[in-house]
């Protein structure tokens, strides 16, 4: 007779998660993980789902730096998530990405108003962008769970597990440093829609600086009129002290002002030339 293998045979093992070395991990110790709103929008999808329970899990994974690595790419990320078996599990978070057709409407729009444009070249992520999106019949962000494609190579039956959640707190802080990540998702990375902005507005990208060995020939030169000045008669050393007023003390019987002169006059010509 042979015995029917219990389906959850795996929750009676030791859940105690094995230690990484140099995971990757939350700042955020404690409270809300995400500090900025674009990726309170991305984490609000999955904390709508009612499964907390896993949900604190995966914060608690997040911030022992349970993911082994994780890579954020057109269409998804993919993340090696340390468990209590000895091999990581494969969590992945996918999300449908973007082609040329609908990224040149979004990109076109974007340009179009210089408040988008600059926000972006500046590094963040504009409030309107959302709309902009929509009016492409578009989303930036997951509305529903049903935008997302999650699965993980973990035993566990739901849908996100506390794998998947611990990648998605980890991608939102990384979103919180660099929102561009966001767009890379839908099939853009930062450089690409960068230079497709200032093409599209007409200011050139970035060139490298010269050395400033190269300059030095050039780097000190005077202008106009400048040369004229400076070989013109020089002003005295001692003419500052014309301009103080008589002290009410005399040394000696000596004024202060002309007791002061000979050494001004000796630090403007120290070799008595």
């Amino acid at each position: 007779m042979t015995d029917t293998p219990d389906p959850f045979w795996w929750q009676d093992e030791d859940t105690r998660p094995r230690r990484v070395e140099g995971g990757i991990q939350i700042r955020n110790r404690r409270g809300k993980v995400a500090r900025t709103w674009w990726s309170g929008r991305f984490l609000s999808v999955v904390e709508c789902l009612g499964i907390g329970g896993r949900l604190s899990r995966g914060r608690s994974y997040a911030r022992a730096g349970q993911i082994v690595s994780l890579d954020v790419d057109a269409g998804g990320a993919v993340a090696q998530v340390q468990g209590s078996r000895p091999q990581p599990y494969r969590a992945r978070i996918g999300v449908p990405a973007y082609g040329k057709t609908e990224w040149t409407q979004v990109l076109d729009a974007l340009a179009a108003d210089a408040s988008y444009a600059a926000a972006l070249l500046a590094g963040e992520m504009p409030r309107g962008i959302e709309d902009v999106f929509d009016r492409a019949g578009l989303s930036l962000f997951p509305a529903t769970a049903r935008d997302l494609v999650m699965d993980c190579s973990c035993p566990d039956f739901a849908v996100p597990c506390k794998h998947l959640a611990a990648v998605f707190y980890v991608l939102a802080e990384r979103f919180d440093a660099d929102p561009f990540q966001i767009l890379a998702l839908r099939g853009r990375d930062r450089e690409t829609v960068l230079d497709d902005l200032r093409a599209r507005r007409g200011s050139p990208a970035p060139t490298g600086v010269a050395p400033l060995a190269d300059l030095l020939d050039t780097y000190f030169v005077a202008g106009p009129g400048l040369g004229e000045r400076i070989a013109g008669p020089r002003t005295p050393s001692d003419a500052l002290l014309d301009q103080v007023p008589e002290f009410p003390v005399a040394v000696r019987g000596a004024s202060v002002v002309e007791l002061l002169r000979p050494a001004y006059q000796a630090l403007a010509d120290p070799d008595g030339e």
